[in-house]
């Protein structure tokens, strides 16, 4: 079912079932919030958002520039700053397809699809391997750096998917890959596929993981 929504383009990927703290300084979507926080009932405080390709501004033509697939999240919390900005909590509801992008008089709009995830049987051994494959890479990542996930796992193999998806230290395609995958067990095995590379990989490079020497950049110095 095609719906409009609010949009917030964002530079990063966001899962359903995920809380993303965000701070609001553009006049846009300071506006943004202002709509939103006008609506009475919060669980109609809704927007969405997609990943941005490329560069930091959205611009006329900013469609060409945007994945195509994204989340609808829902307004949490708001504090409004003495400065006019924001520092807000969201929390991701469900996946979306962007149709149509529009400017809109004071934030942009886009036109949306639903994209519901379909009811899967997933494998036990699935869910077992790839819980194990991230309580190997927390501990692994433990002696270098703080834990990326707090609290026990969950144990529903959709929630967990999105779970290892976020939590899993990658660069934004692959990322985009996890969120656009057809269903939590397609989700499970690529998320145990690249956790397991990044496992070999700390076993030669100890001091990071591995994406993050990737996207740190060489200086001669």
């Amino acid at each position: 079912m095609t719906d409009r929504l609010p949009m917030f383009p964002l530079n990063s990927v966001v899962f359903p079932g995920v809380t993303v703290p965000l701070h609001v300084f553009e006049d846009r979507y300071r506006a943004l919030m202002h709509h939103l926080l006008r609506i009475e009932d919060p669980a109609d405080r809704l927007f969405g958002s997609v990943a941005i390709r490329e560069g930091y501004e959205v611009g006329d033509h900013g469609a060409q520039s945007l994945f195509r697939v994204g989340v609808r999240l829902q307004l949490t919390e708001a504090e409004a700053r003495p400065d006019g900005t924001f520092d807000v909590v969201a929390v991701g509801r469900d996946r979306i397809r962007l149709d149509r992008l529009e400017r809109g008089d004071l934030f942009p709009m886009g036109e949306v699809d639903e994209l519901p995830e379909p009811g899967v049987t997933v494998p036990a051994e699935l869910v077992h391997r790839a819980r194990a494959t991230f309580t190997a890479y927390r501990l692994a990542l433990s002696e270098i750096s703080t834990d990326p996930y707090q609290g026990a796992l969950p144990t529903d193999p959709m929630y967990l998917s999105w779970v290892l998806a976020a939590c899993a230290p990658l660069p934004m395609a692959e990322r985009q890959q996890l969120l656009e995958a057809s269903d939590a067990e397609e989700r499970l095995v690529l998320t145990t596929e690249l956790l397991r590379t990044e496992l070999r990989a700390m076993n030669v490079i100890t001091s990071l993981p591995a994406t993050e020497v990737a996207r740190t950049r060489w200086s001669p110095n």
